[in-house]
């Protein structure tokens, strides 16, 4: 028999992209497994940035509220079992080989991609495990995506949309949008974060359409506070997390909070609050190291890279920083350049290990024409060995931010693991 890591291995190398949609091979998967999902409840999580984020602090309330509760995200950074947790814990590598041998045993007529096979295991284990009900982050899209085979959830939630994914998603705001919107279904209620004008038209005539009752957060009531937020009518959030969007995100958490109380899940005061200051996700502005300063974010697109700067800007004024960047080729890495290059002091770039990776070389000789000194290194540990030797040394430097694909963020959060204790 295959050893557990093997079977996990096995699944990740499973093609990207079926022949079908993500929906209909979800769809069939798990219909050869019982159909798991239909006795299962859920909020719908959709957006451009900000899912996961969102996602962790509606999760951490559910548990600071007794709510016995999953959790399905993607990409993970290190380990494939951070894509599936119950009440905060991450599934068991024995659990998940356990689910990945069975679904790998099935006989089907079209092959399911690496995330049709991750959606039903967790399905399977949120079921197994007696959920209540399910956090679900799609993982592209909405309309087409593997998770759009449930039932309507009990809330929909719709971060901020933006220009990704375009090579499937489609060329306009409104058509991002639309791919979106298609995890909105008659019976259910949302959420949005604030939206383009273009991309919130497109969310409103989806909700009048269907008769979706809906809520938007809006971005200028909120008052950035020291160590969290307030909003109007709220009692001051803390947060844990850093950025100045995560208030957003976890305002949107709150509002469809308050939406399953509304239906009768006992969701307190205290535990909204206690919920948002617990909430962490990794690899968001997450700080792995104070003297000397290091940062990594998943900033992975242009609006991730405006966010990521604007909130330096505010934690940070008038500093410039040493950015270590890794991006997929995929992405309009010119627009992120331009983007950060103002608040840059110098510029260290790598190619992640991937292999839709754009060229670390790319990124730099783009640097360098705007300005900015750049060089591009071989591996991680070449770009973080100035961090690694003002860490020996003890001594104080310009702060570094890596930042980038999720990928390369992963690959720094394993790199630091083993060289940061």
């Amino acid at each position: 028999m295959m050893a557990d890591r093997d079977i996990i291995l096995e699944i990740e190398q499973k093609r990207r992209f079926g022949n079908l949609s993500g929906v209909q091979l979800s769809e069939k998967l798990l219909a050869a497994v019982g159909n798991p999902q239909k006795e299962l409840a859920f909020i719908h999580i959709a957006g451009t940035n900000g899912k996961g984020s969102t996602a962790a602090f509606l999760h951490s309330v559910l548990k600071e509220a007794g709510i016995r509760s999953g959790l399905f995200t993607s990409p993970h950074l290190i380990d494939f079992t951070e894509r599936i947790q119950v009440d905060g814990e991450q599934i068991g590598l024995s659990d998940a080989a356990e689910l990945g041998r069975r679904l790998l045993d099935l006989k089907l007529e079209d092959e399911p991609t690496m995330f049709d096979y991750c959606m039903a295991m967790a399905m399977l284990y949120f079921k197994t495990r007696g959920c209540k009900l399910v956090v679900l982050e799609t993982g592209l899209g909405g309309r087409l995506d593997a998770t759009n085979v449930i039932d309507a959830p009990l809330v929909c939630i719709v971060t901020k949309i933006g220009y990704d994914h375009m090579e499937a998603l489609g060329q306009t705001l409104t058509e991002i949008a639309s791919e979106k919107a298609g995890i909105l279904k008659r019976g259910t209620a949302a959420v949005f974060e604030s939206q383009h004008p273009q991309a919130f038209q497109t969310l409103e005539a989806r909700c009048r359409e269907l008769s979706i009752p809906f809520q938007m957060v809006d971005e200028q009531k909120i008052i950035r506070l020291e160590h969290g937020f307030s909003y109007p009518d709220e009692t001051p959030y803390q947060l844990h997390m850093l950025g100045e969007f995560q208030c957003e995100n976890a305002m949107a958490a709150i509002l469809a909070a308050r939406e399953l109380k509304k239906i009768g899940y006992p969701i307190s005061e205290e535990a909204l609050h206690h919920g948002i200051a617990k909430a962490v996700w990794g690899g968001r502005m997450e700080v792995v190291s104070e003297q000397p300063f290091l940062m990594i974010d998943g900033a992975h697109n242009e609006d991730g890279a405006r966010a990521l700067t604007h909130s330096l800007r505010r934690l940070y004024p008038n500093e410039k920083f040493h950015f270590i960047m890794g991006v997929l080729s995929d992405k309009n890495y010119r627009k992120m350049a331009e983007t950060v290059a103002p608040f840059a002091k110098r510029v260290t770039t790598v190619t992640p290990e991937y292999k839709r990776a754009l060229p670390g070389e790319n990124l730099a000789e783009y640097f360098r024409r705007l300005g900015v000194e750049a060089e591009n290194k071989t591996d991680l540990c070449e770009a973080l060995q100035p961090f690694l030797d003002g860490k020996e040394n003890g001594k104080s430097c310009i702060r570094t931010v890596a930042f980038g694909s999720l990928y390369f963020v992963g690959e720094l959060k394993k790199y630091f693991s083993g060289n940061l204790q």
